[in-house]
Order: C-alpha cells, then sequence, then structure tokens
C-alpha cells in the first residue's frame, strides 16, 4: 500500500513555484493528445488508483486529451480460478478459448472498465467507457502466432485477436466533448464474434491512427531494465532486437516492446515505458523535466 505523501509542510510560494515550472509543458502539450495504457499494480492499489484518476483529470483540465486503455490480467486470472480454469499463456498471449473469452469481455468490459470510469469521475472528470464495438471502432482478426524459434510452427491460441483497423472517430468525438475515453481491449471480427487483444498492442495502434503526442505505458517495472538490472532510459529498434535475442526482453514484455516501437516508428512523437507504482507517475512523467522510466525511439 502507498502511503500519501504529507504536503501540508511545503510553503505556499513553494507550491506556485511548482505549478510554474509545469507551466512550459502544459504549453508545449496543450490540445495533444496521449493515450495511456493503464496497468500492473497502479491498477490495484487504492491509493495508487485515485493518483492515476486525479492524473488524468488534471490533464484534461489543462488543455490535454488523455486517451485510457486498460488492461486486466490478474482480474481475469482471480476469476478463471474461482471458475475453476488454469490461465494459459504462449509468448506473453492468454490463450483464450470460448470460456475464457466470455471472462475477459466481463471483467474487462464490466468490472475494470466501470472501476476506471468511477474513479476518474469521482475526481472531477467526464470519463466513459468503450469497447472495441462501440462505434465500430476496433476490427480484427484471428490472430495467427508463429513460433518465436521455429517459423514454420503455428501456435492457435483461440479468440485472440490481429488489429485489422481502428476507427477513432467516437474516442475523437467525445474527445471534442470534454469526455475522457477509457478503452477495454476487445476487438469484433467480420461475424461479430469477439477478439480479447492484448492491451498494450490496442494502446499502441490507438496512440498512431490518433497522432498522439506521447504513448505511456504504466507497468510494474521503473521501465525496461539490462541483465544487471540498470535502468535503460532510452532504446532504439537495434538495440530492443539485441535484449530480445539475449532474452532480457521475453514474456509479456515482447507484445509491450513491439507495439512501442510500432507507435514511435509511426509518428507518435515520444513512447514511454513507466513505473505504475509511483504516485503520480504520470505527472511526473508529462509536466516535470526530469528522465523517467525508458524511451522507445524510432531509430
Amino acid at each position: 500500500m502507498t502511503e500519501p505523501t504529507d504536503i501540508t509542510s511545503i510553503a505556499p510560494r513553494d507550491k506556485a513555484e511548482i505549478l510554474a515550472q509545469a507551466l512550459p509543458y502544459i504549453r508545449k502539450y496543450h490540445g495533444k493528445t496521449m493515450v495511456i495504457k493503464y496497468g500492473g499494480n497502479a491498477m490495484t492499489d487504492p491509493a495508487l488508483q485515485q493518483d492515476f484518476a486525479e492524473d488524468v483529470v488534471l490533464l484534461k483540465l489543462v488543455g490535454i486529451n488523455p486517451v485510457v486503455v486498460h488492461g486486466g490480467g490478474p482480474q481475469i486470472e482471480t476469476l478463471l480460478k474461482r471458475l475453476g480454469k488454469q490461465g494459459q499463456f504462449i509468448q506473453g498471449m492468454r490463450v483464450t478459448d470460448p470460456e475464457t473469452m466470455e471472462v475477459v469481455e466481463w471483467v474487462l468490459a464490466g468490472e475494470v472498465q466501470q472501476d476506471i470510469v468511477g474513479l476518474i469521475n469521482q475526481a472531477g472528470g467526464k470519463a466513459v467507457g468503450l469497447t472495441g464495438r462501440d462505434g465500430a471502432m476496433i476490427r480484427a482478426r484471428k490472430l495467427r502466432m508463429t513460433d518465436q524459434k521455429d517459423p514454420q510452427l503455428e501456435h492457435d491460441v483461440g479468440q485472440v485477436g490481429d488489429i485489422v483497423s481502428i476507427d477513432p472517430s467516437v474516442v475523437q468525438a467525445l474527445q471534442d466533448d470534454q469526455f475522457i475515453p477509457v478503452v477495454s481491449p476487445i476487438g469484433f471480427g467480420e461475424q461479430n464474434e469477439s477478439y480479447n487483444i492484448n492491451a498494450d498492442v490496442v494502446a499502441a495502434k490507438l496512440a498512431t491512427v490518433l497522432q498522439a503526442e506521447k504513448l505511456l505505458m504504466l507497468t510494474n517495472i521503473r521501465g525496461v531494465l539490462d541483465k544487471d538490472g540498470q535502468l535503460l532510459t532510452e532504446l532504439t529498434p537495434r538495440r530492443i532486437d539485441e535484449l530480445v535475442e539475449d532474452g532480457t526482453i521475453s514474456g509479456g514484455m515482447i507484445p509491450k516492446i513491439a507495439g512501442a516501437l510500432d507507435a514511435a516508428k509511426s509518428g507518435v512523437n515520444a513512447v514511454h515505458i513507466i513505473d505504475g507504482r509511483v504516485p503520480h507517475a504520470l505527472l511526473l512523467e508529462v509536466l516535470g523535466n526530469e528522465p523517467f522510466g525508458t524511451m522507445i525511439r524510432s531509430h
């Protein structure tokens, strides 16, 4: 549990100075869109949940347009266990049979999404929950997953989706009306079937189609770490390939990094993987001048 910081001892003049230092960043990002992937401890610790909601509302009030894309792995896992099912992963992707897909939809579009919407509204914002079905936003097809070691081998991961296209018009309409969109990573196929899509991949693709200024991925680590546990503050495509090759980047980090790199290559100005366990991590990244987490560069 994160302890709230006592700020009552800060002199009013110092508070004013702190606010003034945020001014250049507010000016720089005013009117710009930022896509935030919300996951990890920030989603499960009540104090961090409140910090996150306050950060999102503050960004909106100073003229920045936040769009939240959330995961829900731990919550899905909890419900599957209650139903007597064991979650299975291949190369960082959840194997999704029809029964698991029902659980995914119920947890993501129901419980988790509505919790986040409620938190943001409680903090003074106007959040609206969406899935990929709303406004025909996320069209998907079945993901064909080739084995990393043997390209001839293909894994069947069930109703896991590969994004065909994203139509962001419903998100843009909400933004223009001062709402904060909260997106569950569920897409739909040609036969109206549902697909479970990796939330990092949805966040990256949405950032690309919205031509977002930043893509911010909140996670449970300080950023990408090397073999010695040191933070890598910047990553290039070449360095990412080396880290995947030697196993430093593995499992669930692979789709996260791949999505971040795609977004960087597609014109999203800055992609950051940041530590969601830090109170007010979003404000520290957006309105501060300290390097924070890992920045992914396109070249």
